[in-house]
């Protein structure tokens, strides 16, 4: 069997100007410090991505951004997918399973509520904060199977950690 890694990114701290659509929100300065250290964090752990589903949001590509510099020298393929913006948790569940079993890890960078409701799906059991993935969380589950056999309750969290820059 193969182990796959998940890994869950809540969007970093956003501003909220006047007159902007919700989707066009920037990072703050803050937002993109703490994007970067989250990809300081993944790449400490080696938790390199083959696969990147990101909301086409402005805050999530710049959060992406961020990451991707930190990552350095890594070129995974990057999917700006609507359905991570105003998808439900299952819609994230079937893009992840419609990965290509030639990647071991993907990462997703979304929105809450739906990337906390994803990482409860994976592991209903997991002792997680009740308000959820803070701006700049991480949630890294793992499990064995082909992506297509990802499912509720089969894909254990094995660490989190709240980025900040």
């Amino acid at each position: 069997m193969t182990e796959r890694t998940i890994v869950l990114l809540r969007h970093a701290k956003a501003d909220r100007p006047t007159r902007i659509d919700d989707i066009d929100r920037p990072l703050t300065a803050r937002g993109h410090a703490d994007a970067t250290a989250a990809g300081a964090w993944l790449a400490k752990r080696r938790l390199l991505p083959d696969l990147v589903i990101c909301s086409p949001s402005k805050r999530t590509r710049q959060t992406w951004h961020g990451v991707a510099v930190a990552l350095g020298d890594t070129s995974p393929h990057v999917l700006y997918e609507g359905r991570v913006y105003d998808g439900r948790a299952g819609d994230l569940l079937d893009l992840i399973r419609a990965a290509d079993d030639g990647v071991s890890t993907v990462l997703v960078i979304g929105h809450n509520p739906t990337v906390s409701q994803l990482s409860e799906l994976l592991d209903p059991g997991a002792d997680t904060d009740s308000d959820g993935l803070r701006t700049s969380g991480v949630a890294v589950h793992r499990f064995e199977g082909s992506w297509a056999e990802c499912d509720s309750g089969k894909a254990p969290l094995t660490a989190t950690h709240t980025a900040r820059g």
